[in-house]
């Protein structure tokens, strides 16, 4: 690479746009949690990034995402109150989701097997319950796994 080409490769500003479109990405909780962060920042205030904060907060499927949205509101001094934790599936259908996948591997397939297939077929439900889960999502999702019926009586 040329010195005059080193010259033209400037990192370009980070533009509210960009924050917005990282807010959104519904199966990256972890970028999604870094935008609403720096959404957070005296410098994002205004209308519009009070009012996506507010929808993550009261919307995200990841209760992280939420409690970071609340924070950053209140950073920006917006009087909020975080949400009640929902105790409902964070993903409707998930269990039907799961039976689908799980019938769709060789019969006596591996944890690990069908948790790759789920990151291949659905990283919006597997982002979810990882932001969700934390450090306890494989022993979660092992658990559903294995309570998984997939033969009809």
């Amino acid at each position: 690479m040329s010195t005059e080409e080193n010259v033209n490769i400037e990192e370009q500003p980070v533009t509210y746009e960009d924050l917005k479109k990282s807010a959104n990405r519904s199966a990256n909780w972890r970028e999604r949690l870094q935008a609403v962060e720096e959404l957070g920042q005296e410098e994002w205030n205004s209308e519009q990034t009070i009012q996506l904060l507010t929808r993550i907060m009261e919307n995200d499927s990841v209760r992280r995402v939420q409690e970071a949205a609340h924070h950053s509101l209140k950073n920006l001094g917006e009087r909020v109150q975080l949400p009640a934790k929902k105790q409902e599936e964070l993903v409707k259908g998930l269990t039907k989701t799961l039976v689908r996948i799980k019938k769709s591997l060789p019969e006596g397939h591996s944890y690990v097997e069908f948790k790759e297939k789920l990151k291949k077929m659905r990283i919006d439900i597997y982002d979810t319950y990882e932001g969700d889960k934390g450090s306890d999502f494989d022993t979660w999702l092992e658990e559903k796994w294995a309570s998984l019926r997939t033969r009809k009586y």
